[in-house]
């Protein structure tokens, strides 16, 4: 039986969960993943491990948050005052933000908090910081990407 080699376009059923059991991601018959292996699509442990893998075959894999989202940094954190944005303006805790920088570049950060002096942002991606387990199931492969399920 073929085995997943790099370059194969391949389709995986998984279910991803933190440490402490809360689901972060799946991908299911419904809405399965497919990836072209060598692409950097996913991150590269994933795809390490889906290598060498037959269809059927099903795997677990913990990938530490250095090697996912990286760590939480608090440099990506922001602090402004509630006079940046309008007075009418409602903001609530994990709202998500659009933000224009001097530098020109758009930034999305989430409300961490908010009361009427300060608003905390925070731009880490909202998984940075924690370690990812990935349940998954190698549904089909496709040689070098030629077919497209």
């Amino acid at each position: 039986m073929r085995v997943v080699q790099n370059g194969d376009r391949v389709t995986i059923h998984y279910i991803g969960t933190l440490d402490n059991g809360g689901l972060f991601d799946t991908a299911d018959e419904e809405n399965p993943l497919r990836i072209t292996l060598g692409q950097g699509e996913v991150f590269p442990a994933l795809e390490a491990a889906i290598l060498g893998m037959k269809v059927g075959a099903a795997n677990n894999l913990l990938i530490p948050a250095v090697q996912a989202y990286g760590p939480h940094r608090k440099e990506n954190m922001l602090r402004v005052s509630r006079q940046q944005f309008a007075s009418e303006r409602e903001l609530r805790v994990n709202e998500k933000l659009s933000l224009a920088f001097a530098d020109g570049e758009e930034r999305i950060m989430r409300v961490v908090t908010c009361d009427s002096e300060t608003v905390t942002l925070d731009g880490n991606h909202p998984l940075a910081g924690l370690d990812l387990t990935f349940a998954f199931k190698l549904v089909s492969i496709d040689p070098e990407g030629d077919a497209d399920p």
